[in-house]
């Protein structure tokens, strides 16, 4: 009988919702414009909540939020806003829900001022993914300087829920930093993945 070769994951990935999140999207760098604004938003609507209750949600939230099309987003009335309150696939908080809009608005403003979101956000790291070697969980930071200077940039733009630790995890998701564990497989296929 063959043997399976076992796969080493990072040790947060471990059921059917959040093993091909971390297999195929956590910590690549991105670089679209709409996949910005949508982990963007995301993470925001995490906080409070796990993670894999918003992977759960993230179909229907691709459905109500026009595919994380800031200009549709930032235009949103009071209509649509009522409409997303009354929609059990999403997460049904008021503040995110208005802190979505604004923040779509203010994710407009940076991509005028900067040519892109792209170009704004990965200033943050000189441009290159961060290069971390954890060998076990426990050692990953909860925030970082980066994250503390993008959060009060963030902030200071008008953009919500964008604390620090908000950030970081934005970062970690978006590929700006490589925390996969140094024996996770996604580690080397990561690193493979900068520029």
């Amino acid at each position: 009988m063959a043997k399976v070769k076992m796969v080493k994951r990072c040790g947060w990935a471990s059921n059917e919702l959040n093993i091909p999140y971390h297999d195929e999207e956590w910590g690549v760098p991105v670089h679209d414009e709409h996949r910005w604004f949508e982990m963007l938003i995301l993470e925001g609507a995490q906080a409070g909540l796990s993670w894999d209750t918003v992977l759960k949600k993230r179909a229907r939230y691709r459905e109500v939020f026009d595919g994380f099309d800031p200009a549709m987003v930032a235009r949103y009335d009071k209509k649509k806003v009522k409409a997303l309150l009354a929609d059990p696939g999403i997460i049904r908080n008021r503040l995110k829900v208005a802190a979505t809009i604004g923040n779509a608005k203010a994710f407009l403003a940076v991509q005028k001022e900067f040519g892109s979101f792209d170009a704004y956000v990965w200033q943050f790291v000189g441009g290159q993914p961060k290069r971390n070697a954890w060998k076990v969980h426990r050692g990953l930071p909860a925030k970082t300087a980066e994250s503390d200077a993008l959060s009060k940039d963030l902030e200071r733009r008008g953009f919500r829920f964008v604390g620090s630790t908000i950030c970081y995890a934005f970062m970690q998701a978006t590929g700006m930093v490589n925390d996969h564990l140094v024996d996770c497989f996604r580690y080397a296929a990561v690193e493979a993945s900068r520029g």
